[in-house]
């Protein structure tokens, strides 16, 4: 038994040194070899081995590559140990090297890029106009002139040959007035895009089907300008920011020159688009008085608003606001009579009682409420 007992420990502690041992018998019977498990072992350790000297020599690749702090213990790759294979001839089961490059760069930041400037402007909002890189340009003949005010009206839309001509020689074309069309759209073309090379498509005035269009993703129309400005201005009133509404509104009537498209105003295609900037243009003027009043500027408001009720005196809000003017400007009798006149000239003119806003206003009036007075807001209104 004590050798039995012997021989056991004697191959136990030679496997676990990765060294050989004989074969040994109990009772004159083999009981089994130590070379075979010593030699798997010392080939586990040594793959063990190899496993983590690949999994530093990664983490090392990936350090330089993300530009990181290396960690202390890469210098003991510096130097190959004995005994241990190069690293080309490391054994498959390490893992390859990654087949792509990982690159990290310091983020950016993040910009929006100015839009495009427009190849060409148009003002509209009185007799046509055109810029291009800053310079007004010279469009020509009255019908000409009349042309581009017709395509503008419409920019973004294309204008049938048909209605052109209609259009400009008033329902009676001459035989020549295709061969007129066509040297005036050319010429236009040639002034609105001095660069473009010969025989190359035209960009702001281009052939679409059996008609012509200006389009708008190139071009730059003040009508736009004064609508955003209109509407920027009203919200800002509704918001109760009179000063940014008196800003907004005033830089929208500052575009106006004369009635809009004033070459084609009367022509039946551009009719209906001239009487809607009218009434626009009517409603801002509006807008803006009542922004002079909400700031305080009521003697303004009145030199404005008598101007604007006598040249439109059917226009009731023109009226309210004048009415409200005088009386916060002390002139509370005035007041009262554009009121009185108003209702007057409404009954005998439409045969309509005002509106229910001015009869509140006029008993208002009558009894001095508080909520007629002017009260500054606070942080100024703006």
């Amino acid at each position: 038994m004590t050798n039995d007992r012997t021989n056991v420990d004697t191959m136990v502690i030679g496997a676990g040194l990765g060294g050989s041992c004989q074969s040994h018998t109990d009772g004159g019977h083999r009981t089994g070899t130590g070379n075979g498990d010593a030699r798997r072992i010392a080939e586990l350790e040594r793959e063990v081995q190899e496993l983590r000297r690949a999994n530093e020599i990664l983490k090392v690749y990936f350090a330089k590559e993300l530009d990181l702090e290396l960690e202390s213990n890469q210098s003991a790759l510096a130097v190959e140990k004995p005994g241990e294979p190069a690293l080309a001839e490391m054994s498959p089961a390490a893992p390859p090297a990654p087949a792509r490059t990982i690159r990290w760069t310091a983020a950016q930041p993040s910009t929006i890029p100015d839009p495009p400037r427009p190849m060409a402007e148009f003002r509209a909002l009185g007799p046509i106009e055109a810029v291009v890189d800053g310079q007004l340009l010279d469009l020509g003949a009255p019908k000409q002139r009349a042309l581009l005010a017709l395509l503008v009206s419409k920019v973004g839309q294309p204008v049938a040959v048909d209605v052109i001509v209609e259009e400009l020689w008033t329902g009676n074309p001459p035989p020549s007035a295709i061969t007129s069309l066509q040297a005036y759209v050319a010429n236009l073309r040639r002034v609105l895009e001095p660069n473009r090379a010969p025989r190359t498509p035209a960009t702001v005035l281009r052939t679409y089907g059996r008609g012509y269009l200006l389009d708008n993703h190139v071009v730059e129309v003040d009508v736009h300008r004064f609508s955003e400005r209109a509407s920027a201005g009203w919200e800002a009133l509704d918001r109760g920011k009179p000063q940014q509404a008196l800003h907004e509104l005033e830089a929208g009537l500052t575009l106006w020159r004369g009635q809009a498209y004033a070459e084609v105003a009367d022509t039946t295609y551009v009719r209906p688009e001239v009487a809607r900037l009218e009434e626009l243009r009517l409603s801002v003027i509006e807008g803006r008085c009542a922004a002079l009043l909400a700031v305080g500027a009521h003697e303004m408001a009145v030199a404005e608003l008598e101007a604007f009720t006598q040249a439109h005196p059917l226009r009731e809000y023109g009226c309210e606001l004048l009415s409200l003017a005088l009386y916060r400007a002390g002139r509370q009798a005035d007041a009262l009579a554009v009121l009185r006149t108003n209702q007057r000239r409404l009954a005998e003119e439409l045969g309509i009682d005002p509106r229910p806003a001015l009869q509140h206003l006029e008993n208002e009036i009558l009894n001095h409420a508080p909520a007629l007075d002017w009260r500054p807001r606070p942080g100024g209104g703006a």
